[in-house]
């Protein structure tokens, strides 16, 4: 048998989106791994298989599209990026998204989102889990992207969006949202409230529609009672679910992914949304009733 002090080398970084309980620690010992690891306790074939598919979910839409992209071969960096390194003017901006069909990406401070974005727009947050949610919401690599980012960050964006394949981006909004607010230009706002005062008007309007766009993993550790759950992954396959002349009150775990999924929601047509500030990690420092605690199985 091995020695417990032999040292491993992981095969695949934390975070991804098609693995459980990964460490963020780059070595280890095999002894460490054979005390602590899940997958290498005691266990007949049946339970080694159950225990490693649960609670795994779907890889990201882009996954497939990416292989196939990488053995056809794609544009090289430099091309793409010259192609959306280009400052559009406020009618330039507003005219290619029209005639090529563009999506408008918001990749601007998560702060900054609710207080006004470009209507109609996507909000993924650079600072956030950018580039897996891009993947995740955006089948099509090849779909012309337009970008409105914070200004000095454009660079940034482009990159991160060609390392995952995102090969058509078309150009940037020069001057940022600053320009197209100073232009007259459609703007949407996102209502919000503090835990504590959604807390309070929960427990005096308990039939409220909660939506909880965290991912069922943390869903089924705990959450609000009485809440939905639809993964922001899953959200829009499953708008069916929800009624446009309802009020929803969305949130996640922290407040990234409930402003990604109260763009996608007003672009949809979805009118009455409110984001819960901090999420559900802010939530359950307050009274807020909630489902009884179960151990994780998941992140996913």
């Amino acid at each position: 048998p091995l020695e417990d002090d032999i040292i491993v080398y992981p095969g695949h970084g934390a975070g991804s989106a098609c693995g459980k309980k990964m460490s963020d620690e780059t070595v280890d010992t095999l002894g460490h791994q054979k005390r602590t690891n899940y997958a290498l306790q005691p266990m007949t074939r049946e339970e080694f298989i159950k225990e490693v598919l649960t609670g795994l979910t779907a890889p990201p839409k882009y996954f497939p599209k990416n292989a196939v992209l990488n053995k056809k071969g794609y544009d090289s960096f430099e091309e793409v990026f010259n192609r959306g390194y280009q400052a559009l003017s406020v009618e330039e901006f507003e005219k290619t998204a029209k005639d090529k069909r563009a999506l408008i990406i918001d990749t601007r401070a998560l702060e900054d989102m609710p207080k006004g974005y470009v209507k109609n727009s996507l909000w993924i947050g650079i600072d956030g889990q950018f580039a897996p949610w891009l993947g995740a919401l955006v089948e099509d690599l090849q779909q012309p992207i337009l970008i409105v980012a914070d200004p000095g960050r454009e660079e940034e964006v482009i990159t991160r969006m060609a390392r995952v394949g995102y090969d058509n981006p078309l150009g940037y909004l020069d001057g940022g949202f600053e320009a197209w607010v100073k232009a007259g230009k459609p703007v949407e706002t996102i209502d919000e409230m503090e835990p504590e005062e959604f807390a309070a008007f929960y427990k005096e309007n308990p039939d409220a529609k909660v939506l909880d766009v965290r991912n069922i993993g943390e869903f089924d550790t705990q959450h609000v009672e009485g809440a939905i759950n639809i993964p922001l992954k899953d959200l829009q396959d499953r708008l069916n679910e929800l009624d446009k002349n309802e009020k929803y009150y969305v949130h996640c775990a922290g407040g990234y992914r409930s402003l990604i999924a109260a763009s996608i929601l007003r672009k949809e047509g979805f009118d009455n949304i409110v984001n819960i500030k901090g999420g559900f990690n802010a939530l359950k420092e307050t009274d807020i009733k909630l489902s009884e605690y179960h151990e994780p199985i998941s992140e996913l």
